[in-house]
């Protein structure tokens, strides 16, 4: 008789298997979108360039963080998930409609995060297309604009059949990839740094903006939440208060990502064209 023990072990075994592949492949794409990109823009290097982005966008994060960077007269990019308006997650709650609303009438920017927030390697074209319109039906009756806005992807995961849908809908696209933006950068694919726990890793981070003050380019940071027991993919507000304000005490100008490309002069261009 078999063990009836056995057969869940089994199956566990196999969905964290499964989960293991898809994440070596995701970071496998990750890399070829980068090996290969389908345009590039020229960020210029004479001058340090800072962006603070929030994904999600907890409560503390329009209650602390965009607090923060005003004390520092500063604005951040806010990446929205409409639908993921008001979730209540351990350890977090996300904003609602008004929380956006008086996020972009105090000056911050507001990006797309897709509505569902689904890895977008994940999703059919059709899907993802209708996806990205609700969420920009939601933002739009938020914060209208006419231009088009800037994306993060979900789980920083691109897709390298996906980026001619993204880089029509969208000025940018952030990623991660735990780099500075220098010289020929894909617009498309835009590297960031993760503010995260553990709190060690977050008070190293000013080493990135001593590299972007010795070797200039456009650093975008990114997190989640701050408050005193941030989730691992937040930091705490005195630390956060610490990183922005070491970053104009050492001359970088700090703008939103929309106001970075615009003080860089960087207009779209055609596809496999270069961007300035």
């Amino acid at each position: 008789m078999p063990d009836p023990f056995g057969i869940p072990a089994s199956r566990a075994s196999l969905a964290r298997l499964s989960t293991r592949f898809d994440q070596f492949a995701g970071r496998m794409e990750n890399r070829l979108i980068r090996a290969v990109p389908r345009a590039t823009m020229e960020v210029p290097t004479q001058e340090p360039i800072v962006s603070f982005t929030f994904d999600d966008v907890p409560d503390s994060a329009l209650d602390v963080g965009a607090a923060v960077l005003e004390a520092n007269r500063a604005r951040g990019t806010f990446y929205i998930s409409g639908g993921l308006e008001g979730q209540v997650e351990p350890g977090r709650t996300l904003i609602d409609r008004a929380g956006c609303r008086e996020l972009a009438a105090r000056g911050h920017e507001i990006g797309c995060h897709s509505f569902g927030h689904h890895d977008v390697r994940q999703v059919d074209g059709p899907t993802l297309t209708d996806d990205l319109a609700r969420n920009a039906a939601y933002l739009d009756a938020i914060d209208p604009r006419p231009a088009p806005r800037n994306f993060a992807y979900p789980y920083n995961s691109g897709s390298f059949g996906k980026r001619a849908l993204l880089t029509r809908a969208f000025r940018s696209c952030r990623a991660g990839g735990e780099g500075i933006n220098r010289g020929p950068t894909d617009p498309a694919f835009l590297r960031a740094v993760e503010i995260r726990q553990p709190q060690q890793h977050v008070l190293g981070l000013a080493r990135w903006i001593d590299a972007l003050v010795t070797d200039p380019g456009w650093l975008i940071f990114f997190t989640h939440d701050v408050s005193p027991r941030p989730t691992p993919h937040g930091c705490t507000a005195p630390s956060f208060h610490l990183l922005v304000g070491y970053a104009v005490a050492r001359g970088c100008r700090v703008l939103t990502v929309d106001a970075a490309l615009d003080h860089m002069g960087l207009r779209p261009t055609g596809s496999g064209g270069q961007r300035r």
